[in-house]
């Protein structure tokens, strides 16, 4: 702490002629400061100097954290520390000073810069966050001196281009300007005007919508000088740009909005690297700065475009420039995300790095006319440049070439397409139109992975927009058909009526060949290869009736001769995806249902042109969602047989249903599942998952199957030869061999792995009886399995610490009581609806409902105590009144119902009132007891007309009555306290009389 103060103090001793006399030394250390030094010197300033620990940075996936995607601010690691819920076993625990480069993405929830990334030259996706923190040490005095030395001293950054904000107050939220960061500013030798108050907008930081937050003070650095620029401070100048935040933490916001102050004040500060560089080597954009350079260099060197020249806007002929940036922008996240562990997919982290894939992918094709695999040829360029600070580029740099190689394969295939689909589309509308059709950029959306923004982006350069209005009626419609997917398929839908499939029988129309669905290999390197699929339509069945032909816009059913595409059964949902017509390539077919009737696979569409039988169609499944699919139906398989060696034989499968998200499993058992037996299924099915064990997939004749040892059915019709499903064993040696193996072997139709360790992981994140004796499992696999666990951790963590203070405050007050008993409601919901292992969530549940109990019982206590000594106060004032109305001061109804009925017991003649006025918000709680038996007034009578005079309501029973109201000021609640008082004494004279 001295240390800091006399770094206070030196600064602000500190002549402006000094900070002056630093611009030439600016200029010569321009050359000298290498992105690696600039990184290296912060560092080392805060390690060496002010005793911090230099910690790692974090991977962009947030651990445990549902409410981000990415890890998009440094102190996202630190957020139990914040809230005093970090494990005290933990190395984290004991952190007081840190320092470190944290990698940062913001793409996707709050802070989301995708959308501007490659307009201007400050945006990115990725971007090193320099940070340093105290919790609970050092609070804002220091942290602005070393800031400011940091600034001044070490990087020779000339004082009077740098201007400060700090938070000037907001009302609406009862937070008062911090006036304490504008003096200490001042006192460090910064001019008046220099120092400039901002609101909650500019100066107040939060992480997100809920979490820590607090008013922060921001420094600005003025690229031109010699001027007075404080006008330009957060006015969107490219000239005066902010380049260090300082966030005092103080406060979490709360899921229902509000603040509360966090167990200790810390400090996290945030400067951007790129933006930092931009100053220290004299350059106006971060693009220019050698981050990007070498990079850019290398994008020219794969491209034919011209080298880039850092235009912007309308100056940016053909937006080559800005292909330029976003292409560096974007394999930058893309490699240090992929590294951590996040791939392109399609839900969440991993959808929004698809986004980001696709995009770059776009640009470097179709603008800077790069050739296939140059997105992937500039990792190694990238690893050069991070390499030094985040070695896990290296590590990874031939798995994250090998993954951005594959995914923009697949895109390149859907946008040439695309474009073809859109040219078509373009060619057929009026020359007038100014909308693009909906159901042609939600088919590209849907069945090729479009992003809408790219759709808008190819269409803005023919002046043309998606229908919106469109394109959201059909998401919602999406939605509603995924949500009744688990109702099967046979209750939605087209339903061939019976005279249909005779005539199909009658004309010799052969039944659908549907082996296809399972011609599928693995390939050497874990990833699945799906053959492609040819088919003649053989039949068009619309309006209860076969047709030859259907036109465009009608619904239909199609019979082909034979499909890919797998039709919901077996508790598996059908396949999704897409068909297209030989001659007419760039239309496509999305098809919506896919349904066994009699023998014939019937496909659901909606014809995206004529359609007629005989047609030659190319069938395209959606491999990301039938991939999804077999990882939960051999997880289902595998669960299954966990189950009967745990619980017995007498376990009997009642009912499954796979999805892409997730699997169902409903079985027959006397109880719900306890703790010990949901952790070791999960135990049980991990061990087979790391097996990696042969799945097995064999048509035996039925009989013959049933011969099986262990061999598990279900209450259904099998075919016969039967498909029989088995793990580790082939259905042959089973049957060879008399000795009984535990191995899970079901007959079964679906679509499955051919090995379990693609199952990758399981949890359990549901599990509860339906009805008395039959239990329904929900179960998460792979990242989501993983995600629950994490999700768990912190779960666990934050009811550790909310247990801990708790029972540490022995001798609470009322209000203190009632605020951690919230906080276990709160959390309490939390564990309720998280995705979370179910049996640490019945292990957390116990833990909260007996803190609860304790909580509950100690506001009880309190309460009483606080209305007896309320009720004594009143009976002094009021002593033998036959009416008494009064107000006493307290926000909770309770004490003000136990206070009325303490007044009763002692004065049990008299009708009694108590109101309480809460201030700010004006509300008026209100609660009244009449003796028992009196006919002059009921309670629930008096009590209503007293709040319906406060705009409120009230109810109750003859004796006993509360309710609420509103009155502005003191002055109404003495009238409303008179007239309450008048109203009891006419009720009771008008009896006597």
């Amino acid at each position: 702490m001295a240390a800091c103060v006399r770094a206070l103090r030196g600064c602000a001793r500190l002549p402006v002629s000094a900070s002056s006399r630093r611009c030439s030394a600016l200029s010569r250390a321009r050359g000298q400061y290498t992105s690696q030094k600039v990184r290296r010197t912060f560092i080392e300033f805060f390690t060496e100097q002010h005793r911090h620990r230099a910690v790692l940075s974090a991977p962009v996936r947030p651990r445990g954290d549902p409410s981000l995607l990415f890890v998009n601010a440094g102190m996202n690691q630190f957020k139990p520390i914040l809230l005093g819920c970090a494990d005290p076993r933990s190395e984290m625990a004991s952190y007081q000073r840190v320092v470190n480069s944290q990698k940062c993405v913001r793409a996707g929830g709050k802070h989301n810069d995708l959308d501007d990334v490659g307009r201007d030259v400050y945006h990115h996706t990725f971007f090193e966050m320099l940070g340093n923190w105290s919790f609970g040490d050092y609070f804002k005095v220091e942290a602005c001196a070393m800031a400011w030395h940091l600034l001044t001293e070490v990087y020779e950054i000339p004082a009077e281009r740098l201007y400060v904000s700090y938070f000037s107050g907001d009302a609406a939220s009862g937070l008062p300007a911090d006036e304490e960061t504008r003096h200490i500013w001042l006192s460090l030798g910064l001019r008046p005007d220099h120092v400039l108050p901002f609101g909650m907008k500019d100066n107040f930081w939060e992480m997100g919508e809920t979490g820590p937050c607090g008013p922060c003070t921001e420094i600005h650095y003025d690229h031109v000088g010699t001027r007075n620029a404080a006008a330009l401070v957060n006015a969107d100048s490219p000239d005066v740009v902010e380049i260090w935040n300082l966030v005092f933490m103080q406060y979490n916001r709360e899921g229902d909005g509000g603040l509360r102050a966090l167990p200790q004040c810390s400090v996290d500060t945030g400067m951007g690297l790129e933006r930092l560089l931009t100053v220290l080597q004299g350059k106006r954009s971060n693009y220019d700065t050698d981050l990007f350079t070498p990079l850019l260099s290398a994008i020219h060197q794969c491209s034919r475009a011209p080298a880039y020249s850092g235009r912007t806007e309308q100056a940016d002929a053909g937006r080559v420039d800005m292909a330029y940036r976003v292409v560096a922008d974007h394999v930058r996240t893309l490699c240090v995300c992929i590294a951590d562990g996040v791939y392109p997919g399609m839900t969440g982290a991993e959808l929004v790095l698809r986004r980001i894939l696709r995009r770059a992918v776009r640009f470097s094709t179709e603008v800077l006319h790069a050739p296939e695999g140059a997105l992937a040829s500039l990792v190694p360029t990238v690893a050069h440049i991070l390499g030094d600070a985040y070695p896990e580029l290296h590590a990874e740099t031939g798995r994250i070439m090998e993954i951005i190689n594959v995914n923009e394969a697949q895109f390149l295939s859907s946008l040439k397409q695309g474009r073809r689909v859109i040219d078509r589309t373009l060619s057929k509308m009026d020359r007038d139109a100014v909308n693009f059709p909906a159901a042609v950029a939600w088919s590209l959306h849907r069945n090729l992975g479009f992003p809408l923004d790219l759709i808008d982006l190819m269409l803005e350069e023919r002046n043309m927009a998606v229908d919106k209005q469109g394109v959201e009626q059909l998401a919602a419609e999406q939605e509603q058909l995924q949500s009744q997917s688990e109702g099967g398929a046979e209750e939605r839908g087209l339903h061939m009526d019976l005279q249909s499939l005779a005539e199909l029988q009658s004309r010799g129309v052969p039944h659908t060949d549907d082996s296809p669905k399972y011609s599928y290999s693995l390939r050497h390197n874990g990833t699945y290869a799906f053959s492609p699929c040819r088919a003649s339509v053989l039949a068009l069945y619309c309006n209860q009736s076969l047709v030859s032909e259907v036109s465009e816009g009608q619904r239909c059913g199609m019979v082909l001769d034979q499909t890919c595409f797998y039709a919901e059964q077996g508790g598996q949902m059908h396949d999704q995806g897409y068909f297209t017509k030989d001659g007419l390539q760039d239309v496509l077919f999305p098809v919506e249902c896919v349904r066994l009737a009699g023998g014939y696979v019937v496909h659901e569409i909606t014809a995206a042109e004529t359609l007629r039988t005989g047609d030659q169609i190319q069938l395209h499944v959606d491999e990301t969602q039938r991939l999804a699919c077999m990882v939960k139906h051999t997880a289902t398989h595998v669960l299954n047989f966990a189950l009967r060696e745990l619980l017995g034989s007498g376990v009997v499968q009642r009912g499954s249903h796979v999805t892409a998200d997730r699997l169902r499993f409903d079985f027959s058992y006397k109880a719900s599942l306890n703790v010990s037996q949901l952790q070791e299924v999960e135990r049980m099915v991990q061990d087979i998952i790391h097996q990696n064990d042969v799945v097995h997939m064999q048509e035996v004749p039925l009989a013959r199957a049933n011969q099986i040892a262990g061999l598990r059915t279900v209450d259904e019709v099998y075919p016969d030869p039967v498909r029989v499903v088995s793990v580790g064993v082939a259905a042959s040696e089973l049957l060879s061999n008399q000795k009984h193996k535990h191995t899970s072997v079901e007959l079964c139709c679906g679509t499955h792995l051919l090995r379990t360790g693609g199952i990758r992981d399981f949890v359990i994140v549901s599990e509860r009886q339906m009805v008395k004796g039959i239990s329904r499992i929900i179960a998460v696999t792979g990242e989501d399995a993983k995600q629950a666990r994490e999700a768990g951790q912190v779960l666990l963590q934050e009811v550790e610490a909310l247990t801990a203070r708790i029972t540490t405050d022995h001798t609470p007050s009322l209000a203190t009581a009632q605020r951690l008993s919230k906080e276990v409601g709160l959390l309490t919901d939390a564990v309720e609806s998280t995705p979370i292992p179910q049996w640490q969530r019945r292990d957390l549940q116990t833990r909260l409902k007996a803190l609860q109990r304790s909580s509950n019982t100690t506001i009880r206590k309190l309460e009483m105590k606080e209305a007896a000594a309320k009720a004594k106060e009143l009976l002094n004032r009021h002593s033998n009144k036959a009416v008494l109305v009064d107000t006493l001061e307290t926000d909770s109804i309770s004490v003000v119902m136990k206070t009325v009925n303490q007044l009763s017991e002692r004065a049990p003649d008299s009708l009694i009132m108590l109101l309480s006025h809460l201030q700010p918000s004006g509300r008026v709680l209100c609660a009244c007891q009449v003796p028992k038996g009196q006919a002059a007034v009921s309670a629930s009578e008096w009590a209503l007309a007293v709040c319906s005079r406060l705009g409120g309501n009230a109810g109750g029973s003859a004796t006993v009555a509360k309710g609420v109201g509103t009155a502005t000021d003191v002055t109404d609640l003495l009238e409303m306290m008179h007239w309450a008082e008048e109203f009891a004494h006419n009720k009771r004279q008008q009896t006597t009389n």
